[in-house]
């Protein structure tokens, strides 16, 4: 399985920030939307990512306001990111490697959306369960031998 995949049943909603905007315009639209990240771009680029990790920690440094914090000063400017074309597994790898709960999917320089470690982990309990129906469908329509003693193995 690969990203593509998550992509294309999650579909290609995307949520962005400027890196200049507030941090509390930031948080208005993550609670707004039910989120826990915003895509930080700039110029049509991919600048960094906004997480709720980033968000504590800033308001933790703050005191526990947000104040007139920019999210530049705050995102992470080196996200890991992903292809379309990226295997599930290594997705999963290097997520649990950085603790990164959320994954910006590139194509070249175009973002094609982001995949959270909730799809990536729905993704493979749906793929199993689909196998396991599956199998059980195999076993369930197994031929039944006519005369079981000439079935059984021979010793």
């Amino acid at each position: 399985m690969k990203v593509v995949d998550i992509l294309r049943v999650k579909g290609g909603t995307l949520f962005t920030v400027s890196p200049d905007q507030a941090l509390k315009e930031a948080l208005d639209v993550m609670a707004e939307r039910d989120i826990g990240s915003l895509v930080v771009m700039e110029h049509g680029d991919l600048v960094g990512m906004l997480t709720f990790r980033e968000v504590i920690q800033a308001v933790v440094k703050n005191g526990g306001a947000v104040g007139t914090t920019i999210v530049r000063t705050v995102m992470d400017d080196a996200p890991l990111t992903c292809t379309p074309e990226t295997e599930i597994d290594e997705v999963r790898r290097m997520m649990l490697g950085r603790h990164a709960r959320y994954m910006p999917v590139m194509n070249g320089r175009t973002l094609m959306g982001v995949i959270s470690f909730y799809d990536v982990a729905k993704a493979v309990v749906d793929s199993q369960d689909f196998e396991n129906r599956m199998l059980k469908a195999y076993i369930r329509d197994w031929p039944v031998e006519e005369n079981t003693a000439e079935a059984e193995p021979k010793l």
